[in-house]
């Protein structure tokens, strides 16, 4: 892939070492340095690649979406705390019938936590003695709390449980990320626990996403691309069961 890259910092460079590691090229790193360039000069800047990664800051992703869409290249949103403005990215990006991806969470392993806790939150709906609650915690440059991971693990629960789930957040420190969740009772407690090692994992997410999405066409939420690629591993393994029967 010929990627563009929004935002230079500690995720853009990561995104970028995994990419050229790979065999892509980086084309174009936009950083807060050409955030004086004009809608239409950006778009021409990012035409001619397969698509744009961003990691940089929330103001910054509603006029990122729709530079993208303008110029006609998928993009693949990796910053976190803009989700009150994601109607407005959906309107722009299917005026232009762009493409988009973005996501709470761009790690592998958190998307494949969601689906326990989700499982686990079915199994608890059926007792009435457990408290369900969420902690996470990131290091201390992380602006928004609670995580939008934190948020979207409620989101499931709340699928069957009630809706006063409690959320503690803690920023300190360089915690690259801890979510846990758990279900409490006088006799004993239950917790699930994703921890990030790294942030290796979230640029490996993006890069992902980035592949898949590339010649598609409307918006959509990184669980979608692990869905598909779990249905296709399913899919194979029914057939090469079948073919052993």
């Amino acid at each position: 892939m010929k990627l563009a890259l929004i935002g230079n910092g500690a995720m853009g460079q990561l995104v970028a070492e995994q990419a050229r590691a790979a065999g892509d090229e980086v084309g174009l790193t936009l950083t807060s340095n050409d955030a004086t360039k004009s809608t239409e000069d950006l778009a021409a800047l990012l035409r001619g690649h397969d698509v744009t990664i961003d990691f940089s800051v929330a103001s910054a992703v509603l006029s990122n979406v729709g530079i993208c869409a303008r110029a006609g290249v998928p993009l693949v949103e990796g910053t976190t705390g803009w989700l009150t403005q994601e109607s407005a990215a959906r309107a722009l990006v299917e005026d232009q019938k762009g493409a988009l991806v973005y996501g709470a969470n761009f790690s592998i392993g958190v998307n494949l936590f969601y689906r326990i806790v989700t499982h686990a939150s079915s199994l608890f709906s059926a007792v009435s003695d457990y408290a369900p609650f969420v902690e996470e915690a990131h290091h201390s440059r992380k602006r928004d709390a609670p995580s939008g991971t934190a948020l979207r693990l409620r989101t499931l629960m709340n699928e069957h449980l009630a809706n006063d789930i409690p959320i503690a957040s803690t920023r300190a420190g360089h915690i690259p990320g801890m979510h846990r969740v758990g279900f409490d009772s006088a006799a004993d407690q239950v917790l699930l626990t994703h921890e990030a090692r790294s942030r290796e994992g979230f640029a490996a997410g993006a890069l992902l996403a980035a592949r898949w999405i590339v010649g598609r066409r409307g918006v959509y939420e990184f669980s979608e691309v692990i869905d598909e690629i779990l249905s296709n591993v399913n899919n194979s393994a029914l057939e090469k069961k079948g073919r052993r029967l």
